[in-house]
């Protein structure tokens, strides 16, 4: 997935009302009125919000006699979540072993500073 692609779909996933409308979509196809229904919004701002799951091919729109019938796609959610497991594996051994040092410094007392080593001996 290139990287104005993956863009795409995570600045589509930014938004809690397009969130839901794919979590609508998961179910089955929905018409645009159905995808409205849950909302209190005009319905030019419902269209907005489909052209940015359009433009990010989270959605495909097709006509249907008289109504607007969408689609989910599951590619692009696919390759997102693909990126980001490759990320979430690194973090994971990254802390892992963060952690293996952390308790490993636990049991060793602190290095001496220099100021320590030339006060060694000496009475304050």
């Amino acid at each position: 997935m290139s990287a104005p692609d993956l863009d795409a779909t995570f600045a589509a996933l930014a938004d809690p009302t397009r969130r839901a409308m794919l979590v609508r979509l998961a179910h089955g196809e929905a018409s645009v009125g159905e995808l409205a229904r849950p909302f209190d919004f005009a319905l030019p701002t419902i269209s907005k919000h489909l052209r940015v799951l359009e433009r990010a091919q989270l959605i495909e729109k097709r006509k249907d006699a008289a109504h607007r019938r969408c689609r989910l796609r599951l590619e692009p959610l696919k390759q997102a979540s693909q990126w980001i497991s490759k990320y979430t594996s690194f973090w994971i051994s990254t802390l892992d072993s963060l952690e293996q040092f952390a308790s490993s410094s636990e049991t060793r007392p602190p290095p001496r500073t220099d100021r320590s080593r030339r006060n060694n001996g000496r009475r304050s």
